[in-house]
């Protein structure tokens, strides 16, 4: 018997396995009480490439995303890479305790999912899977994702319309249940690199004080989102 063909064909039989395609149900929840999730961006891709990666300096194509929801650059990232792609499954924002599901076809070789999506009302803090390897074996896996934070913009928690690349402030509250006049929470950030959120602050005057979030609804603790992924 030639035990190394018999092992090289299980070699060879095991990588055929792991980057067969696959069809995806994939279903993200927004856990939070009052923060809203932008467009969300969910590829499947090779090991090679990843959309982010903690204790590392955020892209430009993340700092966009995560300042002001524009998956547009890391979307071309995972075309430049031939990966597979879902862009905004919940056709806009998605609310508090509300879930998105959507079909996801992978090809030969992807095999890794990655999520991603700003958090408003936050100044640059985003939910993140990053490079999930997906099961070969059919089944329903579940598992909940942290927030990150960018390290891009200071915390300031201060809603002023902003959100393009290295303009400081909140673009908007979608709930509409936010304040004005905050002074800012902070304007210097010690951590610049991508790192877990340390969540909002808020307070309790909305007409004023050091934050426009209120303490009563955009207070949050990880996890913040909820991921079901269906391997067909």
């Amino acid at each position: 018997m030639n035990t190394r063909k018999i092992l090289t064909g299980a070699v060879l039989a095991a990588s055929s396995m792991l980057s067969q395609a696959q069809q995806l149900d994939i279903t993200v929840t927004n856990l939070t009480q009052g923060i809203y999730y932008t467009p969300i961006l969910i590829g499947a891709h090779n090991q090679d490439m990843s959309l982010f990666n903690s204790g590392e300096m955020a892209s430009p194509q993340l700092q966009m995303m995560a300042e002001g929801g524009d998956i547009s650059g890391l979307s071309m990232m995972l075309t430049d890479a031939s990966a597979d792609i879902v862009e905004n499954p919940a056709e806009g924002l998605l609310a508090p305790t509300m879930s998105t599901t959507t079909m996801l076809d992978t090809t030969d070789g992807n095999m890794y999912l990655s999520i991603v999506s700003m958090m408003l009302p936050t100044n640059d803090g985003f939910i993140g899977l990053n490079s999930w390897m997906i099961p070969t074996e059919s089944g329903t896996y579940t598992f909940t994702l942290n927030a990150y934070d960018a390290g891009t913009e200071a915390n300031d928690e201060v809603i002023n319309g902003g959100g393009a690349p290295g303009v400081a402030g909140i673009p908007a509250a979608p709930g509409g249940d936010a304040g004005v006049g905050g002074m800012g929470v902070t304007q210097d950030e010690a951590n610049a690199y991508i790192h877990i959120h340390r969540g909002s602050l808020g307070d309790d005057d909305l007409a004023g004080g050091k934050s426009d979030l209120d303490n009563t609804v955009h207070r949050w603790l990880n996890p913040v989102a909820r991921v079901t992924v269906v391997v067909n």
